[in-house]
């Protein structure tokens, strides 16, 4: 009986571990295709898109780099680190607000920020554009960066909230005992108390906002302030025919993301299985 089990384990494990190199397989080649892809030419492209590139030259990749994937890059990094810094902190700020004050209402005030989850950005397209316009703000980095940081917030508040409201009352009563003020107190104990759940909301707005496309599609239009997401759209409608410079362009929009997300993978579930998960 025992060697029966034994033997039924080794299967299971054995099919287990057949399952996640089929899934790693499944998620790491299509990858590799496009990396390899940008190396090509356009005639081996077509000849055999699944066979070794002949040459590894990075002429492609210094085509789509020249032809604005370098200006998209930059106005990615810029909207995605504002967008996150002043999300991150918002929300920080409001969660303590609603878990550590006591202030009227709160219960009210909790419903009507975490109601904003509800919102769908297609719905609020139009009157947004609008006001936008009226604002003079449409066509710009602000645009991005209100939009990102105001749709952001509701699923923020709820992560860095519910992880707040563990942390024991007696850290703010000896703050105050010490003569820290609320901001002190906020500042220098909670948040770093709260630091794994902060690097998840940090890592997961990061990529959000790097691979947004319908509000950077819908409010930007000229190159000096379009993301990535947006601009490789561009690029394959001028360099449609030219296919090798498209996959170079679009393994330069992933890189940085691949990288973020093998680096802060387990930051990710430890943050969010510490805070939701309590």
């Amino acid at each position: 009986m025992v060697s029966r089990l034994g033997f039924l384990g080794a299967i299971a494990r054995l099919f287990m571990w057949a399952f996640l190199l089929s899934l790693a397989v499944v998620v790491l080649y299509p990858l590799l295709w496009m990396v390899l892809n940008g190396f090509k030419t356009n005639a081996e492209l077509f000849g055999n898109p699944f066979a070794l590139p002949t040459d590894l030259s990075f002429g492609n990749y210094r085509d789509a780099w020249n032809r604005g994937v370098s200006d998209y890059l930059a106005a990615s990094v810029l909207v995605t680190v504002t967008s996150t810094v002043a999300t991150v902190f918002i929300s920080a700020w409001a969660a303590y607000g609603l878990t550590r004050v006591d202030i009227p209402f709160n219960k009210v005030l909790t419903a009507v920020i975490l109601g904003g989850l509800m919102l769908t950005p297609t719905v609020a397209l139009v009157p947004l554009v609008r006001m936008f316009q009226s604002m003079g703000l449409y066509n710009s980095f602000w645009a991005l960066l209100i939009l990102y940081t105001a749709f952001r917030v509701p699923f923020t508040t709820f992560l860095i909230r519910a992880y707040m409201i563990d942390l024991p009352r007696e850290v703010d009563e000896a703050a105050q005992i010490d003569g820290a003020g609320r901001w002190t107190a906020f500042w220098r104990i909670i948040l770093p108390m709260c630091k794994p759940i902060i690097t998840s909301t940090v890592l997961l707005h990061v990529l959000f906002a790097w691979n947004e496309y319908l509000f950077a599609m819908v409010f930007t239009n000229g190159s000096d302030v379009q993301t990535l997401p947006v601009g490789l759209t561009s690029l394959m409608s001028k360099h449609g025919t030219d296919f090798p410079v498209v996959f170079a362009g679009m393994v330069i929009a992933a890189v940085p993301v691949v990288l973020l997300f093998l680096f802060g993978q387990r930051y990710i579930v430890k943050g969010l299985a510490d805070g939701i998960g309590k």
